[in-house]
């Protein structure tokens, strides 16, 4: 039977929904919200060890704004009305890109700042039609893991190898890995922006880079972005449908329409290329998937709950709760009540299980219980907490399983 991230996320206390609140607009429940805020920490600090500077900016903008930016002609059936503020007409945004754009513009640029690379996680919205929104994979606002690479031409090769160097450490931390890669191109009987000089050259780049990067891909006609061609990573559910989760994209035309420039070595002006990148998706279509690929068994570092402590019975209750609070640094829940088999199979996705027995209370030692099955020997609490710090460690940064 095939795991449904929408029935598997409700049975596990991950997320809901409400008519009152609205289709596509599903709220996340503390297990959910631990797990989520544990990778957004995560993507943050990887990006900020990647030389990116992370920002804020506003869901809404002006219409003129996404008329500038080509949303507007290209994209507005996607988008929601817009909203009349006086004289105004302010619209929920559909992406980040132009908000960047406008940043990279608030201040003079030099060569020398370049490539300047800009990350948000950052909200966006999606008018999508009632009838095709359900559980995390179609909603209308989500969580976009978002970045923007300010660089000069001959910066961008290399920014986008760089790119899906870092997707696949992320991948690799969340515990999957893409099934195919996409060039996306232009295809006919659909609006571009830009001209045919600057999309050879922009998929110039992005073929050179793939190449770098030793990996297979398939060039798919009329799948681009209308404003340049752009590289897919393809995931796949358990039933073997392929959708994107990450993508990186090179654009000329939004610079040329923001009048983005900066100051070259030679003192005139130039305009940068601008990277658009995704290392992970929206939050919610990402959980979406992660939830199916690891059946909601996730991995130690993001599970929503690290180690679950079960006491006998009443009189290890106290020793059961001091164990815990040792371990304040990771997540933990005491669960007193029920039979111990029940309270176990209740607990099987969580990575590991302590047990507290008279035995476990007088000594200070613990079997720690695998969710394989397995238990390991007995061991001081404090060197158990430790493997489990250890364990969650190794697989924040790819090296773990």
């Amino acid at each position: 039977m095939s795991i449904d991230h929408r029935r598997l996320g409700r049975e596990l206390n991950l997320f809901d929904s409400d008519p009152l609140i609205g289709a596509g607009l599903p709220f996340w429940l503390p297990d959910g919200a631990a797990a989520r805020h544990e990778v957004e920490s995560y993507l943050y600090d990887l990006e900020r060890r990647a030389g990116y500077r992370h920002v804020y900016s506003p869901a809404l903008g002006k219409r003129r704004m996404y008329e500038l930016s080509g949303h507007w002609r290209n994209f507005a059936d996607d988008m929601f009305p817009p909203i009349r503020v006086g004289d105004d007409e302010l619209v929920l945004r559909p992406s980040l890109c132009p908000h960047h754009a406008l940043i990279f513009k608030s201040r003079g640029r030099s060569y020398r700042d370049l490539p300047l690379r800009i990350a948000e996680l950052g909200p966006m919205y999606r008018a999508e039609r009632s009838g095709v929104v359900g559980g995390l994979s179609r909603v209308r606002q989500m969580l976009l893991n978002d970045a923007h690479i300010f660089c000069a031409e001959e910066q961008a090769g290399a920014e986008v190898a760089g790119v899906l160097a870092l997707m696949r450490r992320a991948h690799a931390s969340l515990g999957m890995g893409p099934v195919a890669y996409q060039l996306s191109l232009r295809g006919p009987g659909k609006k571009y922006g830009g001209d045919d000089d600057s999309w050879a050259r922009a998929e110039a780049l992005l073929r050179g880079a793939l190449a770098e990067a030793g990996v297979e891909y398939a060039a798919v006609p009329g799948e681009a972005a209308f404003y340049g061609p752009k590289i897919d990573i393809q995931v796949a559910d358990p039933s073997g449908r392929e959708w994107t989760l990450a993508t990186v994209q090179i654009d000329y035309h939004q610079p040329e329409r923001f009048e983005l420039e900066y100051a070259n070595a030679s003192g005139g002006r130039d305009r940068p290329v601008m990277v658009h990148r995704s290392l992970a998706g929206s939050m919610e279509r990402l959980f979406g998937h992660l939830i199916e690929v690891h059946e909601g068994a996730f991995p130690v570092w993001y599970a929503p709950v690290q180690l679950a402590v079960l006491p006998l019975g009443a009189d290890q209750d106290a020793a059961a709760r001091s164990f815990a609070d040792s371990a304040a640094d990771l997540r933990v829940a005491v669960v007193p009540d029920g039979s111990v088999g029940a309270r176990i199979r209740d607990h099987r996705r969580v990575p590991y299980i302590a047990v507290i027995g008279a035995r476990e209370a007088a000594s200070g030692r613990v079997a720690l219980r695998l969710r394989d099955g397995s238990r390991l020997d007995p061991m001081p609490e404090a060197a158990a907490i430790d493997l489990i710090r250890a364990a969650a460690r190794e697989q924040r940064s790819g090296s773990g399983s």
